[in-house]
């Protein structure tokens, strides 16, 4: 079972940027493909970005394309989410996933691709 642990949350201002991290533990993480999603305050769960084993693909929502970067570090079992330009739409609980890799958009960008879920961390963006 792999588990992961999400850091980098807390509140900013419009307009800042902020970094997220995830760090997977325990069975080999190196073939997953991970991801990120989000989710507001009384709205569903929504795909953000996910990113291949070799990072040679990567994934992102419409919302954040442009402004949100993913990338990965697998001697570190380490992926980062670059957040830029934030705005206050983004405030959520923003989650760490770890699923297979699949070389299709639909696929990697759907909850049910990922079966390691980590417990999320706050990022609140202030207007």
């Amino acid at each position: 079972q792999v588990q992961l642990r999400e850091s980098g949350g807390g509140l900013v201002q419009a307009g800042d940027s902020r970094k997220l991290s995830c760090v997977a533990f325990g069975r080999t993480v190196i073939t997953n493909a991970m991801g990120w999603f989000r989710q507001a305050p009384g709205k569903e769960r929504k795909f953000v970005t996910s990113i291949n084993l070799s990072a040679s693909s990567t994934y992102y929502a419409d919302a954040v394309k442009g402004r949100f970067t993913l990338s990965r570090d697998n001697a570190k079992n380490t992926v980062y989410l670059q957040m830029r330009s934030l705005k206050p739409e983004a405030t959520a609980v923003y989650y760490c996933a770890a699923g297979r890799t699949v070389n299709d958009r639909l696929t990697m960008s759907s909850a049910s691709n990922f079966a390691s879920w980590g417990q999320g961390t706050q990022v609140t963006v202030s207007s």
